[in-house]
Order: structure tokens, then sequence, then C-alpha cells
């Protein structure tokens, strides 16, 4: 919707590629329940093979996550897939998200929402994650190198949050920059083995829903977050 995706640039094949991204879509997110139609398009719009290194794009479409450098991953899709549908983006709606990394999830916000502010503490991760996304046509989408913990509250508040990073409670300001019937989405624990996906959702006399969805296993939340 917001963007043009180059797939034709450098060595790809697009019609593989394209059917890499339909296996994807069928075998690891429909049929683990993800039904959003948008967020299923959006994952097979977007050309997962362009974020990651060049030694890892045979493996871009696999069930699971990718190293990416600094310590950092690519997320599994389903998990991309189905951070997003918990998140419901609307056309309109403006995002945040709090670990750029690579800039994957943000693309597929992109795809779903008016704008996606997005946060990363790594200032390499940050620099080549907006030089990516520039690449690929994503305009709709500004990468801010700074610490997630505090979010950005420049652009607050928003409808949804999305964090790719696991820190040991919810940050504060994450909760304070979101909109009234908005939802935050992120991991929360202390090391792989106890960490659990939870979905927020900010009521409008401002009080918080917390749903407990999968256990999950995410880097943890750098910055102040790890300070705490």
């Amino acid at each position: 919707m917001n963007a043009h995706n180059s797939l034709h640039a450098g060595n790809d094949n697009p019609a593989e590629t394209q059917r890499e991204r339909e296996r994807m879509v069928r075998y690891q997110i429909e049929s683990r329940g993800v039904t959003d139609p948008r967020v299923l398009a959006a994952m097979l719009k977007v050309p997962r093979h362009r974020f990651v290194d060049a030694g890892q794009r045979a493996r871009a479409y696999d069930d699971g996550p990718l190293p990416i450098g600094y310590g950092q991953t690519i997320s599994q899709p389903y998990i991309v897939a189905l951070m997003t549908e918990l998140a419901r983006p609307e056309p309109g709606s403006r995002a945040l998200e709090i670990g750029t990394g690579c800039g994957y999830q943000a693309a597929v916000l992109a795809e779903l929402v008016d704008r996606v502010d997005s946060v990363e503490i790594v200032p390499q991760l940050a620099e080549s994650a907006a030089v990516r996304l520039s690449e690929l046509g994503y305009r709709n989408v500004v990468v801010h190198q700074t610490d997630g913990t505090f979010g950005w509250a420049e652009h607050a508040p928003y409808d949804l949050i999305l964090a790719a990073a696991a820190p040991r409670e919810i940050p504060t300001a994450l909760i304070d920059q979101l909109a009234p019937g908005g939802r935050l989405v992120l991991p929360i624990g202390v090391g792989r083995g106890g960490q659990t996906l939870l979905c927020v959702e900010k009521r409008g006399d401002g009080s918080v829903h917390e749903r407990e969805v999968i256990p999950v296993a995410f880097v943890p939340m750098t910055g102040a977050a790890a300070d705490a």
C-alpha cells in the first residue's frame, strides 16, 4: 500500500522469492492461526530476503529467526505476523516500533498504517535499516537512533506499539505513549526460557488490560530497561 518493493534488485529471482513468500505464509503463518487478510497480504509482499545479509538470503524464508549482527536477530516470520495481527493495525493508524533491527517489522507495519516511528539503540543497525527501507521505497517509516526504553514521545500517542526485545517489566513510557484503545505487544521476562508475549490494551480511562499470549524467546531489551 505505502511502498514500492524493488524485488528485481541485485541477483533476486522475483518469481522464486514470491513462491517462497507464498509457502512461508501458507505453512508457517496461516497454518498457525493468523487470519487477518491485511497482515497476510503484507507478509506476502515485503521481500524478507532483502532484510538479511547476502550470506543468509538462502534462509530468509525459513521458519525461525536469523542473526543480523550486534547480537540481534530478525524475528521468526510467524512471530512478526502474530504480533502485527495482535496490534490490530488499521489504515490511518500511527505505530511505534521498539527495536528496528534490520527494518523488516517496520516494513510490514508500513504496509498497514499511516506512519511508523521505529527506534533502534544500535547506531549501525539504525543507519543500515534506514537506508534499506528508503531503497525499498518505504516513505512512511522514520528510524530514530535512541534508547527504546523511553519510546518516542515527540509523535505520541500511538495507536499501536510493538517491541522486538524483552524488558524485565513494561517500560512506563510505552504505556504513557499508547493512545486510549491502543495496543502494545511485547515480550517480557528475563532469559529466553522465561519470556511471555503480552498484548496490553489501554482503555479509555487510562487503565490497562494485559493478556498473555504464548511463550517466546527474544533478545533482551538493552539501555535503561536493562538497568532497571
